[in-house]
C-alpha cells in the first residue's frame, strides 16, 4: 500500500490522529469501525508524589523525547503546570494501552507513544519504533482527548481500524514529526 514505517526516508512517525484529509477528487469512503476504547483518570497529585519520590526520574522514564522537551519548559516556568503536563501525558498513555488491548506489554512501552498537538492545540497520538509497525500491520489509528483540572486529568482513547479513505490524497498514517507543534 505504500505505507512507510518509523525509520524509512528520514524520521517519520506512525500518527494515530483523529482526521483524514479530504480529497479534491471523488475518493470513495472506507468505513472505520472502534477497535478500542480506552479510559484514564489519574489523581495529579499522586503524580507530583511520584516526581518527589523519585526525584524527576519518573518524567523521564514516562515521557518520550518531544514530551520531555515540553515538560522541561512548562516545569521550568511552573512546578504545578510541570505536574498537569505530566499527569495528562501518563493518563494517555494508560488510556491508550487500554484501546489498542495491550496495556503495559510489548510492544506498548510508556516512551513508544506521545501525545503531542498538532498547530492548532489539538491532541495527537504519535507511535514509533515496534508500536508504530506494529499499529501500521494492523490498519490502527487513535484519537485522543485529555483534560486536566486542579485535582486530576482524564483522557479518552478510540482506537479505529480502517483507512478513512482511498485516493491519492488518503496517505499513510503516519506524519513528520516536525509538523506538530509542542505548546509551552
Amino acid at each position: 500500500m505504500g505505507q512507510r514505517r518509523a525509520g524509512d526516508e528520514g524520521d517519520h512517525r506512525c500518527v494515530a490522529r483523529g482526521h483524514a484529509r479530504m480529497s479534491t477528487a471523488a475518493a470513495p469512503m472506507v468505513p472505520r469501525a472502534v477497535y478500542g476504547i480506552g479510559t484514564d483518570i489519574v489523581q495529579v497529585s499522586r503524580i507530583a508524589a511520584v516526581m518527589e519520590r523519585t526525584g524527576g526520574r519518573f518524567a523521564e522514564k514516562i515521557l518520550g523525547p518531544q514530551e520531555l522537551a515540553v515538560y522541561r519548559v512548562r516545569a521550568a516556568r511552573s512546578h504545578v503546570r510541570g505536574v498537569a503536563f505530566l499527569a495528562t501525558r501518563f493518563s494517555a498513555k494508560e488510556a491508550f494501552s487500554k484501546a489498542i488491548g495491550l496495556g503495559m506489554h510489548w510492544p506498548m512501552t510508556w516512551r513508544a507513544v506521545q501525545t503531542l498537538n498538532e498547530k492548532s492545540g489539538k491532541p495527537v497520538l504519535v507511535a514509533s519504533g515496534e508500536l508504530a509497525r506494529w499499529m501500521a500491520e494492523r490498519g490502527l489509528s487513535a484519537r485522543v482527548s485529555v483534560s486536566d483540572e486542579r485535582d486530576y486529568a482524564v483522557s479518552f482513547v478510540i482506537a479505529e481500524v480502517g483507512a478513512s479513505m482511498e485516493g491519492p490524497d488518503a496517505g499513510p498514517m503516519e506524519r513528520h514529526a516536525t509538523d506538530l507543534r509542542n505548546p509551552s
